[in-house]
């Protein structure tokens, strides 16, 4: 078979796998899940030795030193994999949860039930992680799932793949649940995106130029990740030491993730003491500051910011920083600029507060608090698939529940429409 027929065929046996999956019971979904960990750490030894294959590749391509420490599966990565799949595993379950009924008042009762997606395809790049952890989701929240790992990990994705496979066999269960694309040809990518007969949602994980192609080829929904250009606000009424350590919280302590900060909004009013004090605690962490021409006049040393520097994710020790007049020139600079992942402000002034956290379009908008809370785990969740920037069917982090949808149910005694 070339590969838009194997393509095919995979998403047909996982559309007939997902309709057994969705039936399962907790406990049959959690026994999966246990075994998964097990044999993870059961088959270590051999999961290094894949692992060495694609590093030894991605060496002789000469990759990145941070992409290498992507890719690379250590005795913490397999302790941390299992450690994953255990706590999913001791998640609620949703599938099958009621919401509130309402007694209409011909008699009917209407309520709605919380459901399994169907098929889930998820494209992803470097980290063999993912193809634990996405699995371990989907399975959980009663979906099959197609996985299209990069091929710089083909080595690492297939050794997974296997024991996957063998974990949902010993439970009696189909391994077409959960299945690993075996082939490193991008054509695979476009042939799962064509699938719409059976797959029913495509969730990218990975930098732009990944979720732009696969929202311009699919021809199933997608739900977007997009760049984290997030941004914190420090207003007028600022308690300025706290808004020193939120600001640099959000940037130094992990500045390579997406809901990093990359862009410091600075009041007018608070700016001349401000600054000068944030900006010599950045510069000792390794900070590069770019700020606009009010910034420059109060930090002369730092260097001049461009348009480009405004949409910017740096990923990296690099800040951005404005002074504006006031929260609608916040706001506005927001609007323009940011990417609706994570924003934040730190003021005292109750109502202001509340009218930044109504007006701002992001996933997670925050108020006396560091952007790095934009993560599942953080916000009660627990595991998450992703940080959806789009608001269809889900906005912010992706945990259990984002993984299903809900149908309406509704009992009645013999009631016909009048």
């Amino acid at each position: 078979m070339d590969i838009a027929q194997t393509i095919q065929q995979m998403a047909s046996e996982a559309k007939k796998a997902a309709a057994v999956i969705s039936r399962c019971t907790s406990d049959q979904k959690n026994r999966v899940l246990t075994a998964m960990a097990d044999l993870l750490e059961q088959q270590a030894e051999w999961i290094f030795q894949e692992n060495r294959k694609d590093l030894e590749r991605a060496a002789a391509a000469g990759l990145s030193a941070a992409m290498i420490d992507r890719l690379t599966v250590s005795e913490k990565t397999i302790a941390s994999m299992a450690a994953g799949l255990r706590e999913v595993a001791a998640y609620a379950d949703p599938v099958g949860t009621m919401g509130e009924t309402q007694i209409r008042p011909n008699g009917l009762r209407v309520a709605r039930m919380r459901i399994p997606l169907g098929v889930i395809g998820i494209i992803y790049e470097s980290r063999p992680n993912v193809t634990i952890d996405a699995a371990g989701l989907c399975l959980k929240s009663g979906n099959a799932v197609i996985l299209r790992g990069g091929s710089e990990a083909i080595h690492s994705n297939q050794a997974l793949a296997g024991i996957i496979a063998k974990a949902l066999e010993s439970a009696g269960l189909p391994a077409q649940a959960a299945q690993v694309i075996p082939t490193e040809d991008r054509q695979a990518i476009n042939a799962l995106l064509a699938q719409e007969e059976y797959v029913d949602l495509i969730i990218p994980r990975g930098g732009e130029g990944l979720i732009r192609f696969v929202v311009a080829h699919s021809k199933i929904p997608v739900l977007k990740h997009y760049k984290g250009v997030c941004h914190v606000f420090v207003d007028e009424s600022a308690d300025l030491g706290m808004a020193e350590a939120i600001a640099f919280n959000a940037k130094v302590q992990r500045p390579g993730v997406c809901n990093a900060l990359e862009t410091l909004l600075v009041h007018q009013a608070v700016a001349e003491k401000f600054l000068p004090a944030v900006a010599r605690r950045m510069r000792a962490a390794g900070v590069e500051l770019r700020g606009c021409d009010r910034t420059l006049a109060l930090l002369p040393d730092i260097t001049l910011a461009t348009e480009a520097d405004w949409p910017a994710e740096y990923l990296d020790l690099i800040l951005a920083v404005k002074v504006v007049d006031d929260m609608d020139a916040a706001m506005a600079h927001i609007a323009r600029f940011g990417s609706s992942h994570t924003e934040a402000i730190v003021t005292s002034d109750y109502h202001r507060s509340q009218r930044f956290l109504r007006e701002v379009d992001a996933s997670v908008v925050l108020v006396n608090a560091s952007t790095r809370f934009n993560d599942g785990g953080q916000l009660g969740l627990g595991a998450e698939m992703g940080i959806s920037t789009s608001k269809l069917h889900a906005f912010g982090p992706m945990g259990l529940e984002e993984l299903t949808t809900r149908k309406f149910v509704v009992l009645g005694d013999g009631q016909v429409r009048e």
